[in-house]
């Protein structure tokens, strides 16, 4: 059996097979459209959109933090949690439990 003769060669000699093999091989891997780069711009495209919800979600927690801050009780509460701010006849404990302590080693 020759190798002009094998059946598996038949479709190699048509040239519009050969034309269509080259011209899909040639659009999923160089083409400027190929497969390989829409399946990047797909990934990136997701990887925005979740970045995109979670600055949305910021921006929803960031407003309704600045709308508790534009009362008077708001400022107070803010001013008192965060920086241990009182009146003049006011006393401040904290109160401080052992999980929430810092354990420092002292066999070094």
């Amino acid at each position: 059996m020759s190798w002009k003769k094998s059946p598996f060669l038949k479709p190699f000699k048509n040239i519009y097979f050969l034309a269509i093999t080259l011209f899909a091989v040639w659009m999923i891997f160089w083409d400027a459209n190929s497969w390989s780069i829409h399946n990047e711009l797909n990934t990136e495209m997701e990887n925005l959109e979740t970045e995109k919800a979670y600055y949305l979600k910021e921006i929803e927690k960031d407003n309704k933090a600045l709308k508790e801050l534009s009362t008077e009780a708001g400022i107070e509460k803010h001013a008192r949690e965060t920086y241990y701010m009182k009146k003049d006849n006011e006393e401040i404990y904290l109160i401080e439990y052992e999980d929430s302590i810092a354990k420092s080693n002292t066999n070094e």
